[in-house]
């Protein structure tokens, strides 16, 4: 099914519209669960109203002939352009996908026909809360072969930004998992032409055609990103006493650890806008339209046009603060704070996000800093006396200062504080507390931030 086409989540026997749902006489009804790649589970069930995620996640995994083990790695999803929501096991499908209207209206900013249009798809793919150092771990094919699928239509997406190299060495992965071994008579270049937009991320595709290639003279030899995807396509060696199965496993897990490295993999994703930095003396600046990712690891701000990141941030390197607003008109402010410089001083950074989706990002933030401290393995108090506290650390600059998931904080408008005495002032180096109470309270913290005196600024 095309998916730029509404897709509807449930369908009975008297047909898909979303009326024929609400018919108390249709006892028997039929569920369209999506995975990642578009492809639909049909699955017939009675007493649709009162069935619960849970239960109708693990008619899911029984579908897909999973282990036990797929419960705790997937959940379910309503999902539209607009909202993406991950369903508890107690959540009732059904009941929440007729309140999706009011869920758009709080939570977005769509228009009444937007509202009125909108219908979510139910969607099974990874829980946000599944350590992916347990991924790794995995044995079954078909657990691994669902979690690959989701970590490339994020690459491909550009919803997990990544540098060329990297795309090209996941591109070169993807090409062996699903066209087979290498085979120099049949994968040359115009080969991988055809079908660059099925192993490397979309926007790199469309910057690499563009409207001036139409302008090269014919003839003239063209170097794209086919001839680096071969290369590494080539360069993929497997192991002769290894069968296809085993060699499959291992590249899925290759692909899963090279996502593992960022940090916003296996994240939620929400919308927001972000203040541009004032770029002339007429003081104009505006908005920038971003997508905030919030996963066991931290919190990452990027740009949602340019497919970069502008800011990333584990846990323990920041505070945060929700405030809402009065006005049902305009949006609610999630507040990021940490560390950064300014004209050569340490200096405590704010940034304000604008969303009508920042309650959902705190109490995201919230229960990501629970579920980790909930299953961290306290240190046995001999160790804990025996070792000195680690000096704090200075993190170092990526070498590749160019790279997509390198920190633009020059691209970001921030409030910039420090303390001194009882008065908050700009640009100073003395620190003490935090602005906001909501703060990472155990662990290694590396982030110490100012002490506010008066309340902070909304609007």
């Amino acid at each position: 099914m095309d998916p730029s086409e509404p897709r509807n989540m449930l369908e009975t026997s008297g047909g898909s519209q979303r009326g024929s749902v609400s018919s108390s006489a249709a006892r028997h009804s039929e569920v369209l669960i999506y995975l990642v790649n578009d492809s639909v589970i049909q699955i017939s069930l009675e007493n649709l109203m009162t069935l619960t995620a849970g239960e109708l996640s693990r008619t899911v995994r029984e579908a897909l002939q999973l282990p036990d083990q797929a419960q705790e790695i997937f959940s379910l999803w309503l999902i539209s352009p607009f909202l993406e929501l991950q369903l508890k096991p107690k959540h009732l499908p059904y009941k929440l996908s007729r309140q999706w209207p009011d869920l758009l209206y709080r939570f977005t900013k769509c228009s009444v026909d937007d509202i009125v249009r909108d219908e979510p798809s139910l969607q099974y793919r990874k829980n946000v809360f599944f350590p992916k150092g347990k991924e790794l771990q995995i044995e079954d094919e078909g657990i691994l072969r669902l979690l690959y699928a989701e970590a490339k239509f994020n690459i491909l997406e550009g919803r997990y930004p990544y540098d060329l190299e990297d795309c090209l060495k996941l591109g070169a992965l993807a090409c062996r998992i699903e066209l087979g071994p290498f085979d120099q008579d049949q994968h040359n270049q115009d080969f991988l032409r055809e079908k660059l937009d099925l192993f490397l991320p979309t926007h790199l595709c469309k910057k690499h055609g563009g409207f001036l290639a139409t302008f090269r003279p014919r003839g003239a030899k063209q170097h794209g990103y086919e001839e680096g995807l071969l290369e590494s396509f080539r360069q993929l060696v497997d192991n002769a006493a290894c069968e296809e199965s085993g060699a499959l496993k291992l590249h899925y897990r290759a692909y899963l650890e090279k996502c593992h490295l960022l940090l916003y993999y296996g994240s939620a994703m929400f919308t927001g806008e972000i203040d541009k930095p004032v770029q002339s003396f007429l003081h104009r600046n505006g908005r920038k339209l971003v997508t905030i990712a919030i996963s066991l690891d931290g919190v990452s701000v990027m740009d949602s046009k340019e497919k970069c990141v502008l800011l990333t941030l584990g846990f323990h390197e920041l505070s945060w603060e929700y405030t809402s607003s009065e006005n049902q008109d305009t949006d609610d402010i999630l507040w990021l704070e940490f560390d950064g410089e300014e004209a050569g001083a340490v200096v405590n950074k704010l940034l304000k996000i604008y969303s009508k989706q920042a309650e959902l990002m705190s109490g995201m933030i919230d229960y990501c800093i629970n579920f980790n401290s909930a299953f961290e393995t306290p240190p046995a108090q001999d160790a804990v006396a025996a070792k000195p506290p680690r000096p704090k650390e200075k993190r170092g600059k990526l070498k590749r200062q160019n790279s997509v998931v390198c920190n633009r904080i020059q691209q970001l408008s921030t409030i910039d504080y420090v303390e001194e005495g009882k008065e908050i002032k700009r640009v100073k180096p003395k620190r003490a507390a935090s602005f906001f109470t909501r703060q990472l309270s155990q662990g290694p913290a590396s982030y110490s931030a100012v002490e506010v005196t008066e309340p902070l600024e909304q609007g």
